[in-house]
């Protein structure tokens, strides 16, 4: 529908925006390590005011202030649009009745539920729970030939990267707060390797989520 259109033209804002700020950051922290200058901070993060206050009294030098000074301009408008974007997120996010499920899943708030949301639309869609999980790319790909049927690859990745990447956001609160999907995932984990076993948990969430 339009509104589900709208609604993933805004959570990838909110998804652009946010990069944006990382990379922001990670270039303040390599003028901070350019001159040893990153344990020093008084607090353990710089998004806090000290933070933000060390950082506008340093003096790197003439070249590296400037662009510090450019960074941090540029954090606090990143800061203030994904501000803006989240004020919006909730509001959408209250009147899709799909999201308001899908936050009541651990770590899936307002963005993640609605981004979600937005790129499943009718779960009717979708016959089988395995469907879900395969319009998302979270299935293994098939390089069967002649009478080979068990050539299984990595995952396809063919659907949506931003559901992928909620998903992958919310396993980290999901495997914190449900003991069940923890041990499954630790016993994946033994035998496959920690990247296989994320995935799994992921498409079992795709699953749960079908439900």
């Amino acid at each position: 529908t339009e509104t589900e259109a709208e609604d993933r033209q805004l959570t990838a804002l909110r998804k652009r925006l946010g990069q944006l700020r990382t990379r922001t950051i990670n270039r303040i922290k390599h003028i901070l390590r350019k001159h040893n200058l990153e344990q020093e901070c008084p607090t353990k993060g710089l998004d806090t005011i000290k933070g933000r206050k060390w950082l506008q009294q340093l003096a790197p030098g003439p070249i590296d202030r400037l662009e510090l000074d450019q960074l941090l301009a540029q954090w606090k408008l990143w800061n203030d649009q994904i501000a803006k974007a989240d004020l919006e997120i909730e509001k959408r996010q209250h009147k899709s009745a799909t999201a308001a499920v899908l936050a009541t899943i651990p770590g899936c708030g307002a963005y993640g539920s609605l981004a979600l949301a937005s790129r499943i639309g009718s779960i009717e869609r979708f016959p089988r729970p395995a469907s879900l999980a395969n319009y998302w790319g979270l299935t293994a790909g098939c390089r069967n030939s002649g009478e080979a049927t068990d050539r299984l690859g990595s995952i396809t990745k063919q659907g949506s990267a931003m559901a992928r990447f909620i998903l992958g956001q919310a396993i980290l609160h999901v495997l914190r707060r449900d003991a069940h999907l923890r041990a499954w995932y630790g016993r994946i984990k033994r035998r496959r390797g920690s990247k296989i076993a994320r995935v799994a948990v992921m498409r079992r969430l795709a699953t749960i989520i079908w439900h």
